[in-house]
């Protein structure tokens, strides 16, 4: 290896080698909706995927970065930090029932 000057570069067996946000994607996307849901085709678990894609994307808050949706970061939009009302609060499902969310009415 040293004559052909190829560096050795020594890696854990058996582990991913892809970049590690991309893997941490592939989990969340397993293990909240693929794990739960039921798929008949491939047209069906695109159409799933699809469901949870607009959900993560434009629903679900992030913890990492104040609760705000990527929506919401790649648009510049801030989220009103304004107290609610319980009694203005109800339920809207996502990804046919597989998530609920509070929301304002």
């Amino acid at each position: 290896m040293r004559i052909l000057e190829i560096d050795e570069i020594k890696t854990v067996p058996y582990t991913p080698v892809s970049h590690p946000l991309i893997e941490r994607v592939i989990g969340t996307v397993r293990r909240e909706c693929l794990d739960q849901t039921l798929f008949f085709n491939e047209r069906d678990l695109q159409k799933k995927l699809n469901q949870f894609q607009e959900y993560y994307n434009d629903s679900r808050g992030h913890s990492s970065v104040d609760w705000e949706t990527p929506n919401e970061i790649a648009l510049g939009m801030k989220r009103s930090k304004n107290l609610a009302s319980i009694e203005k609060c109800s339920w809207k499902t996502f990804c046919n029932g597989l998530f609920q969310l509070p929301v304002l009415a």
